[in-house]
């Protein structure tokens, strides 16, 4: 009789993660480890303690086992993050071993989960914030650095590296949603981050650079707040990003954090007024200097929030400007951080607004437009934006077309941990409920049950 597995803390650290990972590789593809390890040339010991955070994977390792498994380079990605942690190990003194649970620093994810959820969103605050950064001037908070590099001072080596990280990090949550990525992303801004933050950067343009990451960092984290349903803890990494972003003298990001970030989020508390004062704020005070696809951004959550408050008139005016905008862009010239908002980008934006507008058919036209462009890597958004789909069919009393669209969209939600997918299909199921009589809509329930328990209404 086989042994049975090691449960893993896949949040644990890196090598859990990666352990557990490649276990849900290995086992999907149907082969047990001495088949994985003679299909790479490796040992199955190897590959078994691996699994179980035992060993430290190596780059060859990473990279036979993505090949193997058709894994698409999702292990090799994050073998830059296990040698990171392998390096810290060797080095810092009482660090726990590999097969460490946790620590005393580093409660598990499980332990924070009610702590973080309980931090309250506070719109109240959002007036002000969006105030001091309209009135503040530009980089008004940075502190200029003259002296020369020398050794021991952040490099831009150094600030590459973490570059690297973010995007692998994005990567990660995009595929897995947050619930499966986001005490990733906390421990490495508690560590490595806060280490650089709080060291001396080589020279001025070095400190701005990593001011800037760092705005990322906390824009990411905070975006995997709102994922797991923790609205408050997503604010406060909000405002710390967009106080990172004004410290780097970035007035364009910092308008795209209060809009895109800070309102978005205020919608998805149901707070409309708030969304739209930052949306208008952001666009008073960056608007000039944007780019075209990020004022495009910036147009489409005004957009959101005026649909939301049901002023259909304003909210087409918006959504005109905001794809005139996108027409013009040239993804080349365009920063980095909003290359993502491509045309089914915006085509989400609106189908979110017809739906709020009580519009299914334009919703739905616009729905087929974003799903079409999204990638398959992109689970979470396809969960969401099929959910949204169903709802919309429910609405227009497309009650067949509307539960066979659920069930595909719960099989996306089901292959990620995210609390905002979980919430769609609940939206479903309560736009469902007047044909709760249907055989269709008793079958789809049981099959929430059977695929995502954690969605039944």
């Amino acid at each position: 009789m086989g042994q049975t597995p090691r449960a893993l803390e896949a949040f644990a650290s890196q090598r859990h993660f990666f352990g557990a990972e490649l276990r849900r590789l290995r086992e999907a593809a149907q082969w047990s480890q001495a088949k994985l390890g003679a299909m790479i040339c490796f040992s199955a010991d190897l590959v078994r303690r691996v699994e179980t955070a035992d060993r430290f994977p190596s780059r060859k390792f990473a990279e036979a086992c993505d090949a193997a498994l058709s894994a698409g380079g999702a292990l090799t990605r994050m073998w830059p993050l296990i040698e990171e942690e392998r390096r810290r190990t060797r080095t810092i003194p009482g660090t726990a071993s590999p097969s460490a649970g946790g620590t005393a620093d580093h409660p598990k994810v499980g332990e924070r989960a009610e702590l973080v959820r309980r931090v309250p969103f506070q719109p109240g605050v959002l007036d002000r914030a969006a105030l001091e950064w309209l009135t503040a001037e530009v980089g008004s908070l940075t502190q200029r650095v003259d002296a020369p590099a020398r050794s021991g001072w952040v490099s831009e080596e150094d600030i590459q590296a973490a570059e690297t990280s973010l995007a692998m990090f994005r990567e990660l949550d995009h595929t897995f949603g947050a619930g499966r990525v986001h005490a990733q992303v906390q421990h490495y801004i508690e560590g490595e981050l806060n280490q650089l933050l709080a060291a001396s950067p080589a020279n001025e343009a070095v400190r701005v650079h990593l001011q800037g990451l760092a705005a990322g960092f906390f824009e990411l984290c905070g975006y995997q707040a709102v994922d797991t349903g923790a609205y408050g803890l997503a604010q406060r990494r909000y405002l710390r990003a967009l106080r990172l972003a004004q410290s780097a003298g970035d007035r364009v990001y910092g308008g795209y954090l209060l809009a895109v970030n800070i309102a978005h989020l205020s919608l998805h508390c149901n707070h409309p007024e708030p969304a739209l004062r930052m949306a208008l704020a952001a666009l008073t005070g960056s608007e000039t200097h944007a780019t075209p696809a990020v004022r495009a951004a910036l147009h489409a959550v005004a957009a959101r929030a005026q649909a939301r408050l049901g002023r259909e008139a304003a909210c087409a005016a918006h959504l005109g400007v905001a794809e005139r905008q996108l027409a013009r862009s040239r993804a080349g010239e365009e920063p980095p951080w909003i290359r993502y908002f491509t045309a089914a980008y915006l085509a989400d934006e609106l189908a979110h607004c017809f739906h709020d507008l009580g519009q299914p058919r334009q919703a739905q036209r616009h729905l087929g437009a974003a799903l079409a462009g999204l990638r398959p890597s992109h689970v979470r958004r396809l969960a969401i934006d099929t959910a949204l789909l169903a709802s919309s069919l429910a609405t227009a009393g497309r009650i067949d077309e509307a539960c066979a669209t659920a069930r595909t969209a719960v099989d996306h939600a089901a292959a990620t941990l995210s609390h905002r997918c979980v919430q769609r299909i609940v939206d479903v199921q309560v736009d469902l409920d007047p044909y709760r009589g249907e055989p269709e809509v008793q079958e789809l329930g049981e099959y929430v049950r059977h695929r995502l328990p954690s969605a039944v209404v």
